[in-house]
């Protein structure tokens, strides 16, 4: 599962990345992107390749509201052809989620709480997710006015993410942004790129437990830090 992301990068600086039209409305950095927040989405139209604000969590055309969006934030590479609330964003409405990096909890032997650890790409340039994307109308809405919605598709974790959780976001390589954006993709093209990515591509480092709040935000969440030793309490002594 992939539930929460960092994005810092202004979206003029995605643009130039992407090689894409910028969005109408910029996104301030965000450091503790969580589910149902407005995230960055790279399309490709009629016109060309562009970048979309759209809510992070699907909500299908035939949903009643958006309640469920929260729960459909992931889309797993095995099902996503045949699960009835994304085979049809898989087959036609395909997005890059551009992201300056992701956070996973681990469980560590022994401790109160699972660590937060923060990973990105090597390189430190934007990584790229596999996402889907849907325009929802309410049933009630007089002019047809709707919601972008997307979703993230995950894998199986490589080796390395392995370490600390058995699944990742498929993180798809610029050679692949073409295919995974063209409509005439088929699932025979599309499959094979979602897998694990190569283990050199990204980083880790502990961070500070204050990222499980949604309510906590800064640059201060992405710094390294000492994890907590095994029964200790922050403030406390410890318990042997």
């Amino acid at each position: 599962m992939c539930g929460r992301l960092v994005r810092i990068t202004p979206a003029s600086e995605i643009a130039e990345f992407f090689e894409a039209e910028p969005p109408v409305v910029e996104l301030g950095p965000n450091f503790n992107v969580a589910p149902t927040s407005e995230i960055l989405t790279v399309g490709e139209g009629s016109r060309g390749r562009s970048i979309r604000v759209m809510h992070w969590g699907l909500v299908p055309p035939w949903a009643t509201d958006t309640s469920g969006a929260s729960r459909l934030i992931n889309a797993r590479a095995e099902t996503v052809a045949e699960k009835p609330s994304f085979r049809s964003a898989f087959r036609r409405r395909r997005c890059l989620i551009p992201v300056d990096g992701f956070y996973e909890w681990t469980t560590v032997p022994g401790a109160l709480r699972k660590q937060p650890m923060f990973i990105r790409s090597a390189t430190g340039e934007p990584l790229a997710f596999a996402g889907l994307h849907e325009f929802w109308v309410p049933p009630d809405s007089p002019d047809g006015a709707g919601l972008f919605s997307c979703c993230i598709i995950t894998c199986a974790a490589n080796a390395f993410v392995g370490r600390i959780h058995d699944r990742m976001p498929a993180i798809l390589a610029r050679r692949d942004w073409p295919k995974w954006l063209d409509s005439e993709s088929t699932p025979e093209d599309l499959l094979p790129l979602l897998v694990p990515a190569p283990e050199d591509l990204l980083v880790m480092h502990p961070v500070s437990p204050e990222v499980n709040s949604v309510r906590n935000n800064g640059p201060h969440l992405l710094e390294a830090i000492e994890p907590t030793p095994v029964g200790e309490i922050p403030g406390q002594g410890t318990l042997l």
